[in-house]
């Protein structure tokens, strides 16, 4: 393995490979699928929003489920993980076959719970292969993964819907993707959860989870990290698009925000590992407190971007150069605080928790941010302001955490023991 790269078990790097295989998939469908559904199938934009809801719906309970079933000793990562594999391999074929709006809901009732099942297990089997100290590499890794998938599809994507215009071929090879991520999986990773630990009911575990104050305390922090995730995906690209003067006139040119978001993309893998490398030495909430700066500042930027007579283009770049290192800084910090705070037999129900998070985030996100970007002009910069402002709570609850989790006896990596 190359000297930068860290030492982890063989079988994290083929959890890897068969993320940013899956991703690879997913990035296929990712952007193109309400326009197929559209103009190609002929569901109303109405429809294939409905269609869309219900399937986020479906994946809140994929992730209550997913965690309950990797903590089971019956059930356990593996299976969880296959099972995943399965029902959004099924979900991928019918909405390849789709003519009509009861097949599209079906499709996208079980995609959204093949997801939601498959995030809990998938983060649960990284912490159970790791070392506390290997923990924060391994999700920045296992993000990087996910990440370079999502890129690679998309562009794979769009270029064989240009060559082609076969859209349900899209389909077909994130199906495809599904099946060879299941057979990685059964072929190469045999079931991680420890036999020995203990085992309670599904209700008892989930009572016990959300009575852990500290980790109530950070979904809030975490539904706002992801609210911002949610906004960068949303909202952001209208604000540019509408607010921002140009000397062409407002807004910048569908081409220049296609060239910002990809490039936001490249760097926030790119900078995955270094930037984890150079904030080990603190602890996870410490961690995204300076996540929480990069955010504020890159908000900051963006509203300077609205309202800038020189350079826009240039606020851009910096704004999106900022947030590409909140996000390389937020996203395995949050993961790695999740598996800290869990009893190891509570991993998988913890991890649901913060992948709930995320589906709540995604949520508020785009309704808040699209409300914003409704208003006025006015509204649209201030909004930018509002988001920078909402880092100072987060700080300030952060810092209360890291204090609450070192008084309970809490420890995030083995250099804090005995503090």
């Amino acid at each position: 393995m190359a000297g930068w790269l860290p030492d982890l078990d063989f079988r994290v790097w083929i959890l890897i490979a068969g993320r940013l295989l899956s991703q690879v998939g997913t990035g296929f469908t990712l952007f193109y699928a309400p326009i197929f559904f559209v103009n190609r199938v002929g569901l109303s934009a109405t429809l294939v929003g409905v269609g869309l809801g219900v399937g986020a719906i479906a994946g809140v309970l994929g992730r209550v489920l997913g965690g309950s079933f990797a903590d089971s000793p019956k059930i356990g990562r593996r299976r969880t993980l296959l099972l995943s594999a399965a029902v959004s391999a099924a979900a991928s074929a019918i909405l390849a076959v789709t003519f009509d709006f009861p097949t599209f809901l079906i499709g996208n009732l079980l995609m959204g719970l093949g997801i939601g099942l498959y995030w809990p297990a998938t983060e649960t089997v990284v912490a159970d292969l790791t070392t506390i100290d290997q923990r924060n590499e391994a999700y920045a890794l296992a993000r990087l993964g996910d990440s370079l998938g999502l890129g690679v599809g998309v562009a794979l994507g769009g270029g064989l819907i240009a060559a082609t215009g076969s859209y349900r071929a899209l389909f077909v090879i994130d199906a495809m993707s599904y099946v060879i991520f299941f057979g990685i999986v059964y072929r190469a990773i045999a079931e991680t959860r420890n036999p020995a630990q203990a085992h309670q009911s599904m209700l008892k575990s989930w009572k016990q989870a959300l009575s852990d104050g500290s980790l109530l305390i950070f979904t809030v922090v975490c539904t706002l990290f992801t609210t911002y995730l949610a906004l960068l995906n949303s909202a952001l690209p209208l604000y540019f698009a509408n607010f921002v003067p140009t000397a062409a006139g407002r807004g910048f040119s569908t081409s220049t925000i296609s060239v910002l978001f990809s490039s936001y993309v490249a760097l926030t893998a790119l900078t995955q590992l270094p930037v984890i490398r150079k904030l080990q030495g603190l602890t996870q909430p410490q961690m995204l407190i300076v996540s929480a700066m990069f955010w504020g500042a890159g908000f900051g930027l963006v509203w300077a971007t609205g309202i800038a007579r020189v350079m826009p283009l240039g606020w851009a770049v910096l704004a999106l150069v900022l947030m590409a290192i909140a996000t390389a800084a937020y996203t395995p910090g949050a993961a790695s605080l999740v598996v800290a705070l869990a009893p190891a037999e509570l991993r998988g129900v913890y991890l649901s928790v913060n992948s709930l998070c995320w589906a709540a985030g995604y949520f508020i996100g785009p309704v808040l941010g699209g409300w914003a970007m409704d208003g006025t002009a006015q509204l649209a910069h201030g909004f930018w302001i509002a988001c920078a402002a909402s880092i100072l709570p987060s700080i300030l609850t952060l810092q209360y955490l890291d204090n609450r989790i070192r008084q309970e006896g809490r420890h995030y990596r083995r250099s804090d023991v005995g503090r």
